[in-house]
């Protein structure tokens, strides 16, 4: 599906206010309620919509350790990668996970309360991972921008 102009605004402003209600959203996006609450239904049926989250402040919940975990592993073999990612699906502490390519594997965002949480962590879930040979970890010292909102242009 091809999104239009009003599509593309629906997503812009659930982005930055997800809790709109449809007369709020409708007078956004200049549609009356029956239509724009049609329009997002149809997002959300055709997956553009993938769900609604309430986003949390970290640091205000004691998680203020941001780490980068870079994770090489043996070998690729369809059993040490489905491993693996269990044990990433497993473990809350992990917020994101991609293949990368380059000098690692896997590419690890985690958070946690200081640096002994973190080892702890490292030591009994990465390292401890059947097939994992090495996690470096890089450390943010300073979070300069952190955003959910992905760009939707028409």
């Amino acid at each position: 599906m091809d999104l239009d102009r009003v599509d593309t605004e629906i997503l812009n402003a659930l982005q930055q206010n997800g809790r709109l209600s449809n007369r709020d959203l409708a007078d956004k996006v200049s549609l009356s309620n029956a239509p724009c609450w049609r329009r997002v239904k149809r997002l959300e049926q055709e997956g553009y919509i993938r769900g609604y989250a309430a986003i949390i402040d970290s640091d205000k919940i004691g998680l203020k350790m941001c780490a980068f975990a870079e994770v090489s592993l043996d070998n690729h073999h369809p059993d040490t990668v489905a491993g693996f990612l269990e044990m990433v699906n497993r473990c809350p502490e992990i917020l994101e996970c991609h293949a990368v390519s380059g000098g690692c594997d896997y590419l690890l965002k985690v958070l946690s309360r200081d640096m002994e949480s973190y080892q702890e962590f490292l030591s009994h879930n990465v390292l401890n991972q059947k097939g994992v040979r090495t996690a470096n970890t890089l450390f943010s010292m300073k979070r300069q921008k952190v955003s959910v909102e992905i760009p939707v242009k028409y």
